[in-house]
């Protein structure tokens, strides 16, 4: 006897949250650390838990947060280089402010040296006034902001060298596991984002836009600063991608 099928059993049994394209490739062609450093299998599926989907709880109170001005740590030291704002709201799937999500920040200095011991072989000098990480909370309307400067480029020593254009880091912690997210956020027209083996892994154009900071007119910001302006998607089909 043949079971007719409900609409339930005609439901597929996963979802793709992203449209093709919309996710870096990885590994990651002409980028060595990205094969050592990707899983080799695909994820294992399993349910959501309670977990997952509810915490962690007040991790402002586990991560201080504050630290929103890298270009003058100090008051009348200020790092060398193009002084820059950047700001932005963290959304989720469904264009809502996430309040309370920890951003942090990482990047280059001005001469595109990263101050952290891995980048201790490199020419390019160190500024004492610029540790270059920073760490905030959103507010109500999910918004975050940072002082800096605008990172420098690097070169990455493979066989085929090539160039890091200026980026900076992102990590996101929402209010749950789920809405965990480490990404970057280029600058736009830069001449060396076409050649970065990380901006251009995201196939799909409109993916890769979302990876783009969007200038701001200098009347608006004022004098000394340079505006950028970057949301932040979680999840989602217009989610920000990872890199």
């Amino acid at each position: 006897m043949q079971v007719e099928k409900t609409p339930m059993d005609s439901l597929p049994d996963r979802f793709d949250p992203w449209p093709p394209g919309a996710q870096p490739v990885v590994p990651t062609p002409g980028y060595p650390g990205t094969f050592t450093h990707s899983p080799a299998e695909a994820p294992i599926r399993r349910p959501v838990g309670r977990g997952q989907l509810t915490g962690p709880l007040d991790l402002d109170r586990k991560l201080p947060c504050g630290e929103m001005n890298l270009a003058m740590a100090e008051p009348g030291r200020p790092a060398i280089g193009q002084l820059i704002h950047i700001a932005g709201r963290i959304l989720d799937e469904d264009g809502r402010p996430v309040r309370g999500a920890i951003v942090e920040l990482w990047q280059a200095n001005a001469a595109g040296r990263y101050f952290h011991p891995n980048d201790a072989m490199r020419d390019a000098p160190l500024d004492p006034n610029f540790i270059g990480n920073g760490r905030v909370r959103t507010d109500e309307e999910g918004g975050f902001g940072f002082f800096t400067v605008k990172p420098g480029a690097y070169p990455v020593p493979t066989k085929d060298v090539w160039w890091r254009p200026p980026h900076v880091h992102f990590s996101v912690i929402g209010p749950s596991s789920l809405s965990r997210l480490v990404t970057q956020m280029f600058f736009p027209g830069d001449p060396l984002n076409p050649f970065d083996h990380i901006f251009m892994a995201v196939p799909d154009e409109a993916a890769r836009a979302r990876l783009l900071a969007t200038a701001l007119p200098p009347a608006e910001v004022g004098a000394g600063w340079l505006g950028f302006r970057h949301d932040i998607v979680l999840r989602g089909r217009a989610a920000t991608p990872p890199c």
